[in-house]
């Protein structure tokens, strides 16, 4: 007997078109048809649009709005261009004009059943760690320490997906230092907001040779909205059931939108040099961020860049004037790290058995450790 896990309840008023899509339904596995009326939770709304279009547009929005169905598809007398506008920026997941073609629409209900598979296997993962990158001033090196942790925690994880997102909005370096030429960045996504999907997300992210998938600032002044704090929630939304780790540069941005990535992030690591500058500024960054109640003290991790163990401060000199331990140390090399940023290349890539390539490994699986696997799904085409 057929196992029908899936319900999908029509809201068809034209009885042909009813009929013939109750037939392309039931010759697929897994589907159930629940009566229109009932209070049944639906995964699946199927509507047809008819006279009262705008009626059907409130209905469906309300729907969506209140999750009282999981996807809707519609059917159309034909493919007009506002309906499909609309359509697509509601998320609706299949359009159908008449007459039917049952081949389109059994491949449209397969890939629906795939898609609540993979969201019911979701349930049980945990969400994916975003981990915020600030430096406590210019050129303390927080894009080298981005670049290099998203590249090592893919390494360190066997089958991680990792998202490295640049805050920088204005001539983020990113590119550069991985040297790829995308084709999309932060203004794309902002001002299609509206078309935030997996789908779209994926498009406009860029894929470097580590797997590391990138999303760029603009690399010049073009007038476009830069991400506010609801688009930044909306997108770590959208992002952590897709990736197991999603790392921020936010340079040294304190403006609105750097700190709902610090509320957000589940460590924020704190990047500083062991000069007293640096560590005056580092001090009063992290006062600022805690004692505003933007992230809690322990989620807060200092990591001296470029230190020396021969240099006048020492890190428990550092560590005293910062009230907090030193959470990492990455060990200076000017050759090495230069030669990696002018390549283009993460230093895994340039020089993978150095030190300094080394550390930023160990510091991966500080992060994340060893017992904790990844365990997101992998960005599908079309969500499937």
């Amino acid at each position: 007997m057929r196992e029908a896990n899936l319900k999908i309840r029509l809201e068809i008023a034209e009885p042909t078109v009813r009929r013939d899509m109750m037939r392309i339904i039931q010759a697929v596995e897994g589907f159930q048809i629940v009566e229109e009326n009932s209070r049944e939770q639906a995964d699946l709304l199927v509507a047809g649009i008819d006279a009262e279009w705008e009626a059907v547009r409130q209905h469906i929005e309300a729907c969506l709005s209140a999750d009282a169905v999981g996807e809707v598809f519609l059917i159309a007398p034909n493919a007009d261009p506002q309906m499909l506008l609309w359509a697509m920026r509601a998320g609706i997941q299949g359009f159908f004009t008449l007459p039917l073609k049952p081949e389109e629409v059994q491949a449209a209900l397969e890939k629906f059943r795939g898609r609540a598979a993979h969201a019911e296997a979701d349930k049980s993962r945990p969400p994916g760690q975003v981990i915020g990158i600030i430096g406590s001033k210019g050129g303390v090196g927080a894009t080298t320490v981005a670049v290099n942790l998203a590249v090592s925690l893919g390494r360190n994880r066997e089958n991680a997906s990792v998202a490295l997102l640049d805050m920088n909005t204005l001539f983020g370096e990113i590119p550069l230092f991985m040297e790829i030429q995308p084709q999309f960045h932060w203004g794309d996504l902002t001002k299609n907001i509206n078309r935030l999907d997996e789908t779209f997300l994926m498009n406009i992210l860029s894929r470097h040779a580590s797997g590391v998938h990138v999303l760029p600032s603009p690399g010049y002044l073009n007038g476009h909205q830069r991400p506010t704090p609801q688009i930044m929630h909306q997108l770590l939304d959208m992002m952590r059931p897709i990736f197991d780790y999603i790392v921020i540069d936010c340079g040294q941005s304190t403006n609105d939108t750097a700190l709902k990535t610090f509320e957000l992030s589940t460590h924020l690591l704190l990047i500083a040099t062991a000069s007293l500058p640096c560590l005056a500024n580092a001090n009063k960054l992290l006062g600022s961020v805690v004692n505003l109640g933007f992230v809690q003290q322990e989620r807060v991790k200092i990591i001296l860049n470029r230190y020396t163990k021969q240099g006048d401060i020492s890190t428990e000199d550092a560590q005293a004037g910062l009230g907090q331990p030193i959470f990492w140390t990455i060990p200076n090399d000017y050759n090495t790290t230069m030669a990696a940023i002018n390549q283009g290349r993460p230093l895994s890539m340039v020089a993978p058995k150095s030190k300094i390539a080394r550390n930023f490994e160990d510091l991966a699986g500080a992060l994340a450790p060893a017992g904790q696997k990844p365990v997101r799904k992998g960005w599908r085409l079309f969500g499937h």
